[in-house]
């Protein structure tokens, strides 16, 4: 029988492959490697067509203190529904979700960052959408000092907020800054979304249509009738003034 003599030059994992009968496993290993290869966001998203994980997960958080400060705080934003109306909060909430779907999509195609696969769930969004009203519609009504510090009654709401922000790290940054982002795209009216409620209004009187607004947030209307005397007849402001009151009510 005759024997092949091993070349100088050849690797000695190949003579041995050879010798107990066994093909080279440099092309298997190669192959397992590339098939077991973590999938770049871009990737999961693109390629895989993995959009609507990335829509259902609007729904449903990773944790209990996620879930816990994330309740909260929806929870508590319930009160632009009675200070803009139902209408227009079920048009904010439409806008904001699939604004902020949209720039998390685009931010996984561009920084390709295999840390951010997955994006972590729940609706940040909306949540942080609606922190720009909460910084600009709704009005400081009460401040105290805590070691020094001068904190407000909305300073808490903030300190929720920054939690939920980091919860994930840099996977849940992506998110709220996405949802912050499409709040202040609806406020400044970028694509014109509020433009068909507001051309519809301004054909009503704007006394009778700025009572029928307060009254259409639960407001009792002799109450929305003083309060918008005393604002010069601004739906926003007096709004405020109603839902302090309301508050101060034991």
């Amino acid at each position: 029988m005759n024997v092949r003599r091993p070349r100088q030059d050849e690797p000695a994992c190949r003579v041995a492959h050879r010798r107990v009968g066994l093909a080279p496993l440099e092309p298997a290993l190669l192959a397992a490697a590339v098939q077991h290869q973590p999938l770049t966001p871009a990737q999961s998203v693109y390629e895989k067509l993995s959009i609507w994980r990335l829509i259902t997960s609007l729904f449903v958080f990773l944790s209990t203190p996620e879930l816990i400060f994330g309740a909260a705080l929806l929870y508590y934003f319930r009160v632009f529904e009675r200070q803009i109306g139902s209408n227009k909060y079920a048009v904010f909430i439409i806008f904001s979700t699939m604004v902020s779907v949209l720039l998390q999509i685009l931010a996984l195609g561009y920084m390709k960052d295999p840390s951010l696969n997955p994006l972590t769930s729940g609706p940040y969004g909306l949540i942080f959408a609606s922190y720009v009203p909460f910084f600009f519609d709704i009005p400081v009504s009460m401040k105290f000092r805590i070691f020094g510090l001068s904190l407000s009654d909305k300073s808490f709401l903030y300190l929720a907020g920054l939690q939920l922000l980091f919860s994930s790290g840099r996977r849940s940054v992506v998110p709220g800054l996405s949802g912050i982002l499409a709040g202040l795209l609806y406020r400044l009216n970028t694509f014109g979304i509020r433009r068909l409620k507001d051309a519809r209004t301004a054909t009503q009187d704007p006394t009778e249509s700025s009572i029928a607004a307060l009254v259409s947030m639960g407001f009792d209307r002799s109450a929305a009738i003083q309060a918008l005397a005393l604002t010069n007849y601004d739906v926003n402001l007096a709004s405020n003034i109603l839902l302090e009151a309301e508050a101060l009510q034991p």
